[in-house]
């Protein structure tokens, strides 16, 4: 996201005897390594890993910031934790970062008026930039209209038995009004409700027309992929704010039914067609709005032009997200240098 001509992005640390990749709990909100390391950075910018430590810790890391002259930029992503069930803890580690944060930034609108009305803080609306770093897959050509859903690993945020009952309900009733369309319900194969796993997997027994597909966590490039043979993409989401899934459907051109929660709507309202978990007759509605633009279709020439499309703005969009994150940063140690 930011400019590496401008801006210096220093890696995670790994916590000790973490695995490769993991970066959290996020080292940098340790005073400790604050105080080792506040020679070697200018301000922190926190998108993630509040959850990682209580209200009381986050206080110690503000306030070692504030001693260590170090400005705090947070990204409010999650106003709700898609990690956690309930959300009083992640509420309470809310009210400190974003009252302690010299700049605040969010995603849309609806975000920004959210946090003005429940914190009294204003943010810097700037949207979440492309997720494609390559050329874009534009999906299979088929004779049948596929609609996929993700469970991933049945986080607490995904209501993975609801979204799969509504759906192998409007699947079979669009089938039967005589609809050429397909369900496919995909999730990992290590998931943290074994339990949810196995009642969707009989949901889906003995059903025409919806399928459930187990394997590997996807990588970039097939997630991508898998995606691009869709249709259309349906969000399975219990509670939530935004969502990347709703950024990269849009890099590839696939419309997007969700759920009516938090803001993800707001993010590309064009491509959002909302439904409610157990009124399956609000899926078919969104299902059949979501394909009617010709570029819906994979593997469709209208598909490669719009993703062709939206690959150039987006681009033109990722500039200008990057100036106004180095200018917010500007501010931020202005501001600092002026106290």
């Amino acid at each position: 996201m930011t400019d590496p001509s401008r801006v210096a992005l220093l890696a995670d640390p790994p916590p000790p005897g973490a695995e490769p990749g993991q970066w959290w709990p996020p080292q940098v909100l340790l005073p400790s390594w604050l105080e080792a390391h506040a020679n070697g950075i200018d301000l922190v910018h926190l998108h993630f890993g509040l959850e990682s430590y209580s209200p009381e810790e986050l206080s110690a890391a503000v306030a070692t910031m504030r001693r260590l002259g170090l400005p705090l930029v947070y990204t409010v992503h999650d106003l709700e934790n898609p990690q956690l069930e309930t959300q009083e803890a992640h509420r309470a580690a809310l009210d400190v970062v974003i009252g302690a944060a010299d700049q605040l930034i969010s995603l849309t609108p609806t975000v920004d008026a959210e946090v003005r009305r429940v914190f009294h803080r204003a943010t810097t609306v700037l949207p979440h930039p492309t997720l494609l770093a390559e050329e874009a897959p534009t999906g299979t050509a088929r004779r049948v209209t596929r609609i996929g859903v993700h469970l991933r690993d049945l986080r607490p945020n995904i209501d993975g038995v609801g979204t799969t009952a509504t759906l192998v309900r409007a699947i079979a009733d669009l089938r039967a009004q005589g609809a050429h369309v397909e369900g496919v319900v995909r999730m990992n194969e290590k998931v943290r409700d074994a339990d949810a796993a196995a009642s969707i997997e009989l949901l889906v027994a003995d059903t025409e027309g919806v399928a459930v597909e187990r394997g590997p966590r996807l990588g970039d490039a097939e997630l991508s992929a898998w995606l691009a043979d869709l249709d259309a993409c349906l969000l399975p989401y219990r509670h939530g704010t935004q969502s990347g899934w709703a950024e990269l459907c849009y890099d590839l051109a696939v419309p997007v039914v969700g759920t009516r929660v938090g803001h993800m709507a707001a993010q590309h309202p064009g491509d959002y067609h909302a439904f409610a978990v157990g009124d399956p007759l609000s899926l078919e509605r969104a299902i059949i709005d979501a394909i009617a633009p010709a570029w819906s279709t994979p593997g469709s020439p209208r598909r490669a032009v719009e993703v062709a499309r939206r690959r150039d703005e987006r681009r033109e969009e990722l500039d200008a997200v990057r100036d106004a994150h180095v200018a917010l940063y500007r501010r931020a140690l202005a501001a600092k240098d002026a106290a």
